[in-house]
């Protein structure tokens, strides 16, 4: 069963936020190519490139080799309720809130060994989520799936699983009021830290400690300020701040009681509300609006929810070892069903990945906000918590995962988290080699299939118009070569691109690798001179240019 990923949350805040539709832009309908002036300096802005932003959630081993995946997270709702003891997760609002046996064979469901065992394998690193909820899923007595809101139990329902357990339904009334009262033992058995010690416990005792190649990082839970939403079954008032602030210290506890060297990734936080006000908070807003929310009169003494919770840490010692939140952009520009949008829909796509960076992009949807989220995770961290903390972004996606125009927007934000210094970045939602956004990936990670990519030491690289065409470039150590992405977001207008290149050989020869239509091929060598590059991009296209100077490749 799917774990569906709701982007458009804000509902649950209506009449508390601003809405406002996405600005129309029209694209240039041109033919004519678009002049482009970009700088890169070879000697300036230079600092190292996290291997780990290169993650994905619930890859494939096939997937996780080929683009030479460095981190694979299991995460998701159903990560929130799984019982390892008998390897089986509850989906809450996700599926009908049933709680049903893991299927060994579909990696989308895999949280326990099985996932740890796949992903190592393949040569990456492993995220596993440990619950908070304090309820995980059971089974019937022979393994049969159980529903919190049983149609039998609870009455007719609005809507059941008519392709499984049809005794499941939505967990709504007649007339489309919530049940209420339900019983968590339905689907549910209770859990704690000491259960979840023992869990780390016997990953150490199969792959070894952290230090030793075992599991290093360990997510606590998922998106809790949802857990009113989805898993109301068990969790039916928005969780306080205090909470979350006691169960990631006391979670964390347990976690390094077995495992010492393991890293804590916490809070995992869904998106822009739940930065700022606690799940009890949001609740409380969906029908009384953001003035006086209680959390903030109260537990936080007037701070933003997330900030507090890094100070209570603090106080605590240092139970956190990454600073986590989730991000996707709330213009439409996400969509599961991957198929085909709008021309608003893609332009949004190709400026909105400014959230991550810009302190002058005010975000045009609800948010109405600048967000510029990697610097203000860094100003989080340093200023509530310990300065230089790991900071990641566990769950994000762009959209457009089938279009070109989602594999310029995937390379714009591998390139962002690069030259930003964020240090582990997730992305959420299937990868298959079909995919453009795959490509794209494989663009920096493994453009040749035999582990040639992009350098890990960012340099200054900047174009006059980041929404039409932006760039990036870094250094690679093997082979001093100068690495340079730039990507043409237009959506039908080529570019015609002046590289000018600063501290780096003024003439030479570029090995070029382009993805355009959806094929990622290798083009005939680009020759530069007195440091400047020319190139023609088509339109909806990302190019690689792999720059060694004259002195250092012979033809």
């Amino acid at each position: 069963m799917p774990r569906r990923k709701r982007p458009y949350l804000h509902t649950l805040l209506t009449g508390a936020l601003l809405m406002s539709g996405a600005a129309a832009c029209t694209a240039a309908n041109s033919g004519t190519p678009l002049p482009v002036a970009i700088s890169v300096d070879a000697a300036a802005d230079r600092h190292p490139i996290s291997p780990l932003i290169y993650g994905i959630n619930f890859g494939t081993p096939a997937v996780l080799q080929d683009l030479r995946v460095p981190v694979n997270r299991s995460g998701g709702n159903s990560a929130s309720a799984y019982n390892w003891r008998i390897d089986a997760r509850n989906a809450g609002k996700d599926w009908y809130f049933e709680s049903v046996a893991v299927n060994p064979a579909d990696i989308n469901e895999q949280f326990g060994e099985r996932f740890v065992a796949l992903t190592q394998a393949a040569g990456a690193t492993p995220i596993v989520t440990i619950p908070m909820l304090g309820r995980v899923a059971k089974l019937g007595p022979a393994r049969e799936t159980l529903a919190s809101f049983s149609i039998a139990k609870y009455g007719p329902q609005p809507n059941r699983d008519v392709n499984g357990h049809a005794d499941a339904g939505n967990g709504v009334a007649a007339g489309g009021k919530p049940i209420d009262g339900n019983d968590a033992n339905d689907a549910s058995t209770p859990d704690d830290p000491q259960n979840e010690q023992a869990r780390v416990a016997d990953l150490v005792k199969r792959f070894g400690g952290a230090s030793g190649g075992g599991v290093r990082y360990y997510a606590l839970d998922n998106e809790p300020s949802l857990w009113h939403i989805n898993h109301r079954d068990v969790h039916p008032t928005g969780a306080h701040a205090s909470e979350v602030a006691s169960k990631v210290i006391a979670y964390s506890r347990a976690v390094k009681s077995a495992d010492p060297h393991a890293q804590i990734v916490a809070p995992e936080e869904w998106g822009w509300p739940g930065y700022f006000y606690s799940g009890f908070d949001q609740q409380y807003a969906a029908d009384h609006g953001l003035d006086h929310t209680p959390d903030r009169a109260g537990e936080t003494q007037g701070m933003p929810y997330v900030p507090w919770l890094l100070a209570q840490w603090k106080a605590a010692g240092h139970p956190v070892d990454v600073f986590s939140l989730h991000f996707y952009p709330q213009g439409g520009e996400y969509a599961e069903s991957g198929g085909a949008d709008s021309q608003a829909v893609a332009l949004m796509r190709n400026r909105s990945t400014r959230d991550l960076w810009d302190p002058n992009y005010k975000d045009p949807t609800w948010i109405n906000s600048v967000v510029a989220l990697i610097p203000l995770m860094r100003r989080w961290v340093d200023t509530y918590y310990y300065p230089g903390t790991l900071i990641g972004i566990t769950e994000y996606n762009w959209g457009g995962g089938t279009l070109m125009n989602g594999a310029t927007a995937q390379a714009d934000v591998l390139g962002i988290f690069g030259r930003e210094g964020l240090d582990i970045a997730t992305r959420w939602g299937t990868l298959d080699p079909s995919m453009p956004v795959y490509k794209a990936f494989k663009l920096y990670r493994n453009y040749d299939g035999n582990g040639a990519a992009f350098g890990a030491t960012s340099v200054a690289a900047s174009a006059n118009d980041p929404d039409t065409v932006s760039a990036f470039a870094a250094l690679r150590e093997r082979d001093h070569a100068l690495t340079l992405v730039v990507i043409n977001k237009q959506l039908d207008r080529p570019a015609d691109a002046a590289v000018a290149l600063g501290h780096f050989a003024p003439s030479g020869v570029a090995e070029t690798w382009q993805l355009a239509d959806n094929r990622l091929l290798r083009l005939p060598n680009a020759r530069y001179r007195d440091g400047t590059l020319r190139a023609s991009l088509p339109a909806q296209s990302v190019t690689l240019f792999v720059l060694r100077g004259a002195e250092a490749h012979q033809e």
